[in-house]
């Protein structure tokens, strides 16, 4: 709207001009008064036709801007004739309306949505499915919004209207009719990325949505100091613009690209028709290492995105990630924190100062796990030793654990809890000076280096391994004299399953013998979308494959040859396997009463006192990422097979731990293989009394892939013959 005054104020609205008529030359000498009054005329029309088209874009400006949130092409207002049929009309896409404050009275006899070819709404003409996909008859609406996607993909240009139409008395309530020529919104193709410095390139971009653009073939070294995703408005980029999320969601300065494709978000209720272009800035520097500029009016659909407006209490805002805010407010000798996510409920918001004070660092940073179940909410105050779930190391507990397990104080005083709209906010105080010598003091009168992190809850409301942290340092200075503030609105897309990755199950009758060895559990294509629980980051791999499902015969001896660790100091990689009735294993970690709940099969003897002992704990033999690999890519691999050939195997050349087992018939038919210090690591054991049971079950053998492969090969040269001697 702003755009077209000013453009009017200088005299070159752009989008006002039209093609003028080519002046024929009947001037010869003096114009007679004719002439003159026909060039009058000229020019009057002229005027006039210009003054209708800059009024036209001026108002559709207008209503565009008192509409509110761009919602598509504007068909316009349901012409009303009974039943006090009303609503506004948009197209979203080729397929699909958009029904604004739909009104109906649903007194008719036999009532659809119903659109047509023909010039007019009659009885020649197709239903259309109601907002739930059913062809029902309509009941009654009441200022109502919903969408009506055509049938049979069925597009909106080979229609001509859509309308509420009576088929028992061929009587049309109320109708919108199609322009000619209508253009749907859809997808457009934008420019490609400059190519100025640091190796920054891609193919054209694709504005998939008012608030979704896709980058392809997208290139970035990765060198900048302090480089980010940044937008703005004007000629060219500058320093006078907001960072755009990366595509997983991170405000970090971005990493490395090699011809990626990656679809980014514009934050909070930003969309397309805000901004002018899209760089590749470096704010330390002030410096634009490329830049796509974004076109005006583009004609996309609507995002599907749902925004959660936020108004935070706490003066001081820091958008952490696009699901995570943290406020607050130092009053006298203490800080008032708010942590505000937009988590699942079994999530926890994790929050706190470095351990170290020259960058953000997890090992010895003093932080708190704020959550909420289905009665309260809590912030408690967390020590971290080790990158692991607390555990005790000879006697001493050692990882991520609680300041009152390992001798300290919960620091934490919690004020408010609340969960709406998905979002889960809440505020908690403590000192700037605890009384606590394990708690880091929260410094005045410089930044402080802190950390983050999101996750899920394990089944003993402890931190699991977290899933969303950041890669990079965060500075927060909490004593700043102007408040600071560059929190946005919380947005969130239709949820899509994950496509995990493939079940493994192993049932060759001829195998007695299994190799166990460590490896990282995959993210949420891994370990835990292939078993449901949370991760510790680690999981078995068993003979090549992460965490698959055994079939063992009863009455038959297994060997199961075991490299976890055999470092009880180390609370990372101290492993031992056991064999339980449970599923979650960790049995050191379980009170006396939960561990006598437990049945025991294999990996643990008891001393004279009654505690376990392990029995399988062998050498580490561990497959770990390569160096400098950032493990929050790992969905990215598509399957397990990729993200197996991706790691580094290390195994020194030691004798491994060795487990034997006899399942005899006191057995139950799904046992657990786990880890006797770390939960959630392994998976299901069935004892099966025969192999031909599985057979018949068509249960896919991983381990006989080869042969199946080959007969596969077969299969394709005796079809190739066949046909080459048709």
């Amino acid at each position: 709207m702003l755009h077209l005054l000013e453009a009017l104020n200088n005299g070159n609205c752009d989008d006002c001009k039209f093609a003028r008529p080519r002046s024929h030359n009947i001037y010869n000498g003096k114009a007679n008064s004719r002439q003159r009054t026909l060039r009058l005329n000229e020019k009057m029309l002229l005027s006039l036709l210009l003054l209708a088209t800059c009024l036209f874009h001026i108002n559709f400006a207008l209503e565009e801007d008192e509409d509110g949130p761009y919602r598509g092409k504007y068909l316009g207002k349901i012409n009303s004739y009974h039943h006090q049929v009303s609503g506004d009309v948009y197209a979203v896409n080729e397929y699909t309306f958009l029904i604004i404050g739909f009104n109906y009275d649903g007194n008719g006899a036999d009532t659809f949505f119903w659109a047509g070819a023909s010039n007019r709404p009659g009885p020649q003409g197709f239903i259309v499915p109601d907002e739930y996909g059913k062809t029902n008859i309509l009941d009654r609406y009441h200022n109502k919004d919903f969408t009506l996607s055509l049938p049979d993909r069925k597009k909106i240009t080979e229609i001509k209207w859509l309308a509420v139409y009576d088929l028992n008395n061929q009587n049309n309530f109320g109708d919108v009719y199609i322009p000619e020529e209508f253009e749907p919104p859809r997808a457009q193709a934008g420019g490609t990325f400059s190519r100025r410095s640091h190796n920054v390139s891609s193919s054209a971009i694709e504005m998939l949505d008012s608030k979704t653009i896709r980058i392809k073939d997208f290139t970035y070294d990765g060198l900048g100091k302090r480089t980010f995703f940044w937008t703005g408005v004007g000629a060219q980029p500058s320093s006078r613009g907001s960072k755009i999320p990366d595509e997983m969601g991170y405000l970090d300065p971005i990493r490395k690209y090699d011809k990626e494709t990656i679809t980014l978000e514009l934050p909070g209720d930003k969309t397309i028709f805000d901004i002018d272009w899209i760089s590749i800035y470096d704010l330390a520097d002030n410096e634009n290492f490329g830049h796509v500029l974004i076109a005006d009016n583009l004609n996309v659909p609507p995002s599907l995105v749902k925004i959660t407006p936020y108004e935070f209490s706490l003066p001081n805002c820091r958008q952490l990630h696009k699901n995570l805010q943290v406020s607050w407010e130092v009053f006298g000798p203490q800080i008032t924190l708010q942590l505000s996510g937009q988590v699942d409920k079994n999530d926890y918001m994790s929050f706190g100062i470095s351990g170290s004070e020259t960058s953000s660092q997890m090992i010895g940073a003093d932080v708190v796990v704020a959550y909420i179940d289905d009665i309260r909410g809590y912030s408690v105050d967390y020590n971290i030793t080790s990158l692991a779930p607390c555990v005790q190391v000879l006697g001493q507990n050692k990882g991520v654990c609680r300041d009152d397990v390992v001798g300290g104080l919960d620091s934490f005083q919690l004020n408010t809890y609340s969960r709406k709209d998905g979002i889960n906010t809440i505020t908690f105080r403590r000192t700037l000076i605890s009384s606590d010598s394990g708690d880091k003091e929260i410094r005045l009168d410089k930044s402080n280096y802190v950390i983050w992190a999101l996750g899920q809850l394990d089944s003993n409301s402890e931190p699991a391994f977290h899933y969303v942290y950041p890669k990079s340092d965060i500075l927060i200075d909490f004593n700043t004299t102007e408040p600071i503030n560059d929190c946005f609105s919380f947005t969130k897309r239709p949820d899509t399953p994950i496509q995990i990755w493939e079940r493994v199950r192993l049932h060759d009758p001829t195998v007695r013998t299994f190799n166990a060895y460590l490896g990282p559990s995959g993210g949420l294509r891994g370990y835990q979308g292939v078993t449901g629980h949370v991760s510790s980051g680690l999981a078995w791999y068993i003979n090549g494959y992460m965490t698959p499902e055994l079939y063992l015969k009863r009455g038959l001896t297994y060997v199961f040859k075991v490299r976890g660790g055999n470092n009880p100091h180390s609370p990372e990689h101290y492993h031992p396997m056991v064999i339980t009735d449970e599923p979650h294993g960790g049995y050191d970690r379980l009170s006396d009463a939960k561990q006598s709940e437990i049945r025991v099969l294999a990996g643990v003897e008891f001393t004279r006192r009654g505690r376990p002992k392990p029995t399988a704990a062998g050498p580490l033999c561990i497959s770990k990422y390569p160096i400098n690999y950032d493990r929050r890519l790992d969905d990215n691999f598509p399957s397990f097979k990729k993200f197996n050939r991706s790691l580094i195997n290390i195994c020194p050349n030691e004798e491994p731990a060795t487990l034997e087992i006899t399942p005899n018939i006191t057995w139950p038919d799904t046992v657990y293989y786990n880890s006797f210090t770390h939960a959630n690591m392994g998976w299901k054991i069935h004892i099966i009394d025969s192999f031909s049971n599985v057979r018949n079950n068509a249960i896919t053998n991983v381990v006989s892939m080869p042969i199946k492969l080959t007969l596969m090969l077969y299969c394709f040269i005796f079809v190739a013959k066949v046909m080459h001697g048709l």
